[in-house]
């Protein structure tokens, strides 16, 4: 009975190991290169009293990423992060050695060369790749689903990126961007994950961790009771809920994650609770037009999981 016990508690220490990819040391090393930037400051942690008193519980606090490198989302920082990985490869750095002012060395230009990223994107996610690369002086082409709003696509081209909207849903505009990746060498930066293609989507998840970091400095030893996030393929919620997992252990807070009702991927994966991912087909409309994504992402859904 007792190696049974042993057995079961590594099994499940195992299959939580993942978390520690998204822990407070890590989100510590992210929040270090985001702060390199000249544009970077810790986002707002709003307390909402009047709505707390309504609902009738002590505190509600809403972390407000509209402050966020000037872009109004939280998005940039799995973008930025991801390509500073990257980066950090061809140089053959350590990530925790770059900051903006190394990456904007005319030697470390030099040696990169200029380099093609290429994604898609229903709009925030596109514009942080399209902002890291025209910082880094880089080349950027983003596609986007249709039924994209033209404000969209203009505030991704103002970075000097290349950007179109395709006559297809996200899911098949990520297939088409994959395609043009391969055909130009470029490279993927997609905040979702398939066979073969987990890294860059784990440093864009880890770039999320930022928010998470800057949080619980914020709350100065506070700890809520329940976190809510947000997800369309789920990086963002599968990110910061593996960071809360980490960072209180066995007294983490009971978190909800909330999706369109017509793209809900993550709560059918959830539901049918067979092993599978399960996406959602069709227009995928909704007002949270960031959040019409119908298939999980894998690595996402490990954690949340």
């Amino acid at each position: 009975m007792a190696e049974l016990i042993h057995y079961l508690h590594q099994e499940k220490e195992d299959n939580l190991s993942g978390v520690n990819h998204y822990g407070y040391e890590q989100a510590e090393k992210v929040c270090r290169f985001h702060s390199s930037f000249p544009e970077y400051t810790v986002t707002p942690l709003v307390r909402l009293e009047n709505l707390a008193k309504i609902f009738g519980v002590k505190d509600i606090y809403v972390k407000d990423e509209s402050y966020r490198f000037g872009l109004n989302a939280f998005k940039v920082l799995g973008g930025s992060y991801a390509i500073a990985c990257e980066l950090a490869k061809r140089l053959q750095l350590p990530v925790e050695e770059l900051t903006y002012d190394k990456l904007m060395a005319p030697e470390v230009k030099q040696k990169l060369g200029e380099l093609t990223f290429v994604t898609a994107t229903d709009g925030n996610h596109g514009r942080g790749v399209a902002w890291t690369a025209n910082r880094l002086q880089q080349r950027a082409i983003v596609l986007m689903p249709k039924g994209t709003e033209l404000a969209r696509l203009e505030a991704i081209k103002a970075f000097g990126a290349e950007a179109y909207i395709t006559d297809v849903n996200y899911d098949d505009t990520v297939r088409m961007a994959r395609k043009i990746a391969a055909d130009c060498g470029g490279i993927i930066v997609q905040d979702t994950s398939w066979e073969g293609y987990e890294e860059v989507p784990l440093h864009i998840m880890q770039g999320y961790t930022t928010m998470g970091y800057e949080i619980v400095q914020q709350l100065q030893g506070v700890r809520p009771t329940h976190i809510f996030l947000q997800a369309g393929v789920g990086a963002m919620a599968g990110a910061v809920a593996a960071f809360f997992a980490d960072y209180y252990k066995a007294d983490k807070p009971i978190i909800t994650i909330v999706e369109p009702e017509k793209a809900d991927c993550i709560f059918k994966t959830a539901k049918a609770d067979d092993g599978k991912l399960h996406n959602v087909t069709g227009a995928l409309d909704s007002i949270m037009a960031g959040l019409c994504c119908g298939e999980p992402c894998s690595l996402a859904w490990d954690m949340l999981r």
